[in-house]
């Protein structure tokens, strides 16, 4: 008797179990990464003119050729972005510093891609609370770059620890003032910020393009080139050339952990999430929809133009005319997997910075062009968006209807 009610009791809290997991968003997230990378691997498979003539051979030889240019594929993506393991292993045992960090270089060098994919990403998770959609984050990346690269070139004579500062703050400023006029117009126009931010960007790319050319360019050049930013505005860089990874990584991070705190720790950030859940109920609440707008477009275009002035100040050191960074915009997918949480872009960064770095050495390695990376974030992004597909594949149990919050006075009324 008692060993039935034991069983009983265990197969209950397992099944309680199970369908905690399968209504959780955690598990929707990690199983369409795992969804995203299958998918990606039977494009691999039917791209490969060699898969047509091992199935040709023999249904065997095709499906051993099939298997072995996707793990080649994968296995070359986390080479490149991770590291060779065994490598490693090997410099550590030695201690020889040189080797240790020759065999770390691909981690580091994907943490400086990653780094402004991780203010990009809580810069669009931060418009995302406040119900807007800032499709201009690219444009403010780009300003945010140069206006910290002329704050870079521009000031003499300072130390390091006033010139980075202000270089930074130059160029959050531009990039929040990117964002300010979408927010601006929205509250006073009604102009819908999908397309104001988006012609913001053209505004940005082309205005760039322009001070490059002439008012911004460095005469010494053939090729329309900015100056180089003084060494005194040079983000600290960790170790020597040829590895990148700069300082502005861990500032991303605090920012990541700020703009969490803001979002969920304070009032303002309340009344944030709250008019981007239900403006109208905000409104009756007593809370000032236009100066939130303003202030979350302000902030999240500050966040962005950061990730602008953290790549020339720490990577670069100067501006060209190939201005297309992509990072603007893979910050919407990032943000909609991290599902507009700020500690979650810490790590949906992570992914995405990783498997950029990594898709080079893939390229070299596996022959697999580096567009197979957009491809896998195009079908983990579906897969989040439809999260019907993922419950219907995995058998996974609905989740449990959930009310929105009521702002603060209308539930102090309610009690």
């Amino acid at each position: 008797m008692t060993n039935k009610k034991t069983s009983d009791g265990k197969r209950n809290f397992l099944s309680i179990f199970y369908e905690e997991l399968s209504r959780s968003s955690l598990t929707i997230i990690v199983l369409s990464v795992i969804s995203g990378f299958v998918m990606g691997g039977i494009l691999v498979i039917l791209t490969a003119p060699e898969v047509y003539k091992a199935f040709g051979t023999s249904f065997v030889s095709g499906l051993s050729t099939s298997w072995n240019i996707v793990a080649k594929t994968y296995s070359s993506l986390f080479l490149g972005a991770i590291g060779n393991p065994a490598r490693i292993a090997e410099a550590l045992g030695s201690g020889d510093r040189a080797l240790i960090l020759k065999a770390f270089t691909p981690f580091l060098e994907s943490l400086v891609v990653t780094t402004p994919y991780l203010f990009t990403g809580v810069a669009v998770a931060m418009g995302f609370r406040a119900g807007l959609f800032n499709i201009g984050a690219e444009g403010q990346v780009l300003v945010g770059a140069i206006a910290a690269g002329w704050a870079g070139w521009s000031f003499t004579g300072l130390s390091p620890w006033i010139h980075v500062p202000l270089a930074m703050l130059i160029g959050a400023l531009a990039g929040g003032l990117w964002g300010f006029v979408p927010g601006f117009l929205k509250v006073k126009t009604g102009a819908h910020e999908v397309i104001t931010t988006i012609m913001m960007n053209y505004v940005a790319y082309y205005l760039i393009y322009y001070l490059i050319a002439a008012p911004l360019r460095d005469p010494n050049e053939v090729t329309p080139k900015t100056p180089w930013v003084l060494e005194s505005a040079h983000l600290f860089r960790f170790f020597p050339d040829p590895i990148r990874f700069h300082f502005g990584f861990f500032i991303a991070l605090m920012v990541a952990i700020l703009a969490w705190y803001i979002l969920f720790k304070t009032t303002w950030g309340y009344e944030l999430r709250t008019v981007g859940l239900n403006p109208n109920a905000s409104r009756y609440a007593g809370m000032n929809i236009t100066v939130v707008t303003i202030a979350a477009m302000a902030l999240s275009g500050a966040i962005a133009g950061m990730a602008g002035a953290s790549e020339i100040l720490g990577v670069t050191w100067r501006q060209s005319q190939a201005l297309a960074t992509g990072y603007g915009f893979d910050s919407i997918a990032l943000a909609l997997l991290a599902q507009n949480h700020p500690l979650g872009v810490i790590l949906t960064a992570l992914l995405f910075g990783f498997l950029r770095s990594g898709s080079r050495v893939m390229q070299l390695s596996a022959g697999t062009p580096v567009y197979i990376i957009n491809i896998l974030q195009a079908f983990i992004i579906l897969f989040i968006a439809a999260p019907a597909i993922i419950r219907t594949i995995f058998r996974l149990k609905q989740p449990a209807a959930k009310e929105a919050p009521l702002p603060i006075s209308l539930s102090e009324k309610k009690s």
